[in-house]
């Protein structure tokens, strides 16, 4: 196994109106990696919530150095807040979290293992054991497995992964180093499947849980930055860097 102690994680929550999960999450995070043998910071870089979800994360960064606050203003999207953490962290791998609880912190032990055994990306899958979002009703689940399924040939064979759209996963930063990443929408995970320097690729299960506190983000605006993503993306992925 590689030496865990040369590596750092910078655990990316992209946040816009999550004050109620802030701590709960934050604690769980800490909880979760207190035993892995790396070192690592949490980069909470919110939207400019207007319901004090900036001071909740400040109130767990004056307790722990290892958490830091962004806010970003006048500029809404997970894909840019997710880059933006990126860009102010020094860490070798980079991750993301939602701020729901959606995404079991408990999780991250088990996506920090298979990088450190080599891989390039671990992912959080709500599907590799076709189990992980048994509480959904049938329209958000036939919704979300056509959207996966469009997702099909944009994929290299070699590194393909059941849960394209996740959000929830670790990349190594010399995968993306360079790369340019749209800011807009949520699904950054499926640009970095597409675009990244990726070799190998492994999938994580898990169960998808309830949210905590708060309200979804999902819009019809998000729908259309998705379809303005795949277009996107099938250009490069046909065509080659460049066409888009």
């Amino acid at each position: 196994m590689t030496d865990s102690v040369t590596f750092k994680l910078g655990l990316v929550i992209p946040t816009l109106n999550e004050a109620g999960n802030i701590p709960v999450l934050i604690s769980r995070i800490h909880q979760a990696l207190a035993d892995v043998p790396i070192d690592y910071e949490i980069l909470v870089v919110d939207d400019d919530s207007q319901d004090g979800t900036a001071d909740a994360a400040r109130r767990q960064a004056e307790r722990d150095s290892r958490v830091r606050v962004f806010v970003r203003k006048g500029e809404r999207g997970l894909a840019g807040a997710v880059i933006h953490g990126w860009k102010h962290t020094d860490a070798d791998l980079l991750g993301v979290i939602d701020a729901d609880l959606q995404h079991p912190p408990e999780v991250l032990p088990s996506l920090i293992q298979p990088i450190l055994d080599g891989a390039d990306i671990a992912v959080a899958s709500r599907y590799v054991n076709g189990n992980g979002v048994s509480e959904w009703n049938k329209a958000r689940l036939l919704i979300s497995r056509v959207g996966t399924m469009a997702t099909t040939m944009l994929q290299r064979k070699e590194v393909r992964v059941k849960d394209p759209l996740a959000g929830f996963f670790i990349v190594r930063r010399a995968s993306i180093d360079g790369i340019d990443l749209q800011p807009q929408g949520f699904k950054i995970l499926l640009e970095i499947l597409v675009k990244g320097r990726i070799k190998k690729a492994v999938e994580v299960p898990y169960h998808f849980g309830n949210r905590y506190s708060g309200k979804s983000k999902a819009s019809v605006k998000i729908a259309l930055q998705y379809f303005s993503l795949l277009g996107k993306l099938s250009r490069h992925a046909f065509f080659g860097p460049g066409q888009q």
